[in-house]
């Protein structure tokens, strides 16, 4: 039957814009989290792990989950699987 409506496939690149940024705004609170943690020193507010180890698996660098977390309390995200979760699905954080 040719009658159907044929979607597009959608492991073709160009149905996607070249970067997630251009899906968020410049007025988004996001790009706010992201310049204030990107000023901080984490090293001398304590943070550990600032500098990679030498051994064991790559971690995520601090300043990233820094930035989940605060995104997380602004939008009430309190359980961290639950901020997992939204890493995945949404654009705002990936």
């Amino acid at each position: 039957m040719k009658r159907f409506v044929q979607g597009d496939s959608r492991t073709q690149s160009f149905l996607r814009p070249e970067a997630f940024d251009d899906y968020v705004t410049d007025t988004n609170p996001v790009r706010v989290i992201d310049v204030f943690v990107d000023e901080l020193d984490l090293h001398k507010l304590g943070f550990e792990g600032v500098e990679p180890a030498l051994t064991g698996r790559p971690s995520y660098h601090p300043e990233v989950m820094l930035k989940i977390y605060i995104y997380g309390y602004l939008n009430r995200i309190q359980s961290s699987r639950r901020l997992e979760r939204e890493a995945h699905r949404n654009v705002e954080l990936m």
